[in-house]
């Protein structure tokens, strides 16, 4: 008697007919689509075992169903991307949801090296010096009016120049007399050190820290013999040609003030009334 080979689950001869193995078990082509076939994400239908079953993230199509929703090309074999679950061809996708150059205004496709700025893309190629039209790339740049710069350029066309070194100031930078310097370059005349940021004067044009003017042209103390700068409001005494600061100017003999009081003159020697009496 022959061995029976019937269908798993209703039983049916399969000899002469088509059949479909699962898990080493026989089914008839209907018994196997009944149970186990996908339904088509498009048509709805089942798909069978005469078609090719076309799958993406558990969801399944016939060949003919699984195209573009946009355009409705074929998405068999291509690269597609999805949006909001529908499936797109590249070029739709792009074209509907990929950011545009802002210089060539044509869409920077998916995967392709873009550069972005302030919510702003461009192609690389496209993301040029406004004024050298060379490649920006990954190097430092300036946006003005709209536009990218190379620092070289920028600095050509807009910096200021240093009126010392005739260099471009890019950062800070010191105003005097209305022409713009380098804090480096704002050195005092006399010792060479920085001058911004702290209290200066000036001669004949020339920029002097306070010690420096005070040492060469202040007149000098006739008690201490140091400068008096006579600079912010700093007070002292003039006689006779010959100058004291207001603290030196006291009695030689008992060291009394005589500022604002009388005093007598003994020998180049100030000295108070008092004083004076033994002289």
């Amino acid at each position: 008697m022959a061995e029976r080979f019937d269908c798993h689950y209703c039983k049916e001869s399969l000899f002469g007919r088509k059949y479909v193995l699962r898990e080493e078990n026989p089914y008839c082509v209907m018994c196997y689509e009944n149970l186990y076939s996908n339904t088509c994400e498009e048509c709805k239908m089942s798909i069978g075992c005469s078609s090719r079953d076309l799958s993406y993230k558990d969801r399944h199509w016939h060949d003919d169903c699984f195209h573009c929703f946009k355009c409705s090309c074929s998405l068999v074999a291509k690269p597609f991307s999805t949006k909001d679950d529908q499936l797109l061809c590249t070029e739709c996708f792009s074209n509907e949801y990929s950011s545009k150059c802002h210089e060539c205004k044509k869409t920077i496709m998916p995967g392709s090296k873009k550069m972005e700025h302030k919510g702003n893309s461009w192609h690389e190629t496209c993301f040029t010096c406004q004024r050298c039209q060379q490649p920006i790339g990954t190097k430092n740049f300036i946006h003005k009016d709209n536009s990218n710069y190379c620092v070289p350029c920028y600095e050509k066309q807009f910096a200021m120049q240093c009126i010392q070194c005739k260099k471009p100031i890019t950062t800070g930078g010191v105003t005097y007399r209305d022409q713009p310097w380098h804090k480096d370059c704002f050195l005092c005349t006399g010792c060479k050190q920085q001058l911004s940021g702290q209290r200066f004067t000036s001669r004949d044009d020339l920029a002097y820290c306070l010690n420096c003017f005070c040492n060469l042209y202040s007149k000098k103390c006739a008690s201490c013999t140091t400068p008096i700068s006579g600079l912010g409001g700093s007070k002292y005494i003039l006689f006779e040609e010959r100058q004291w600061h207001n603290n030196c100017f006291n009695c030689k003999k008992c060291s009394i003030s005589l500022v604002g009081r009388g005093f007598l003159m003994a020998r180049d020697e100030i000295i108070c009334p008092e004083c004076g009496k033994d002289v």
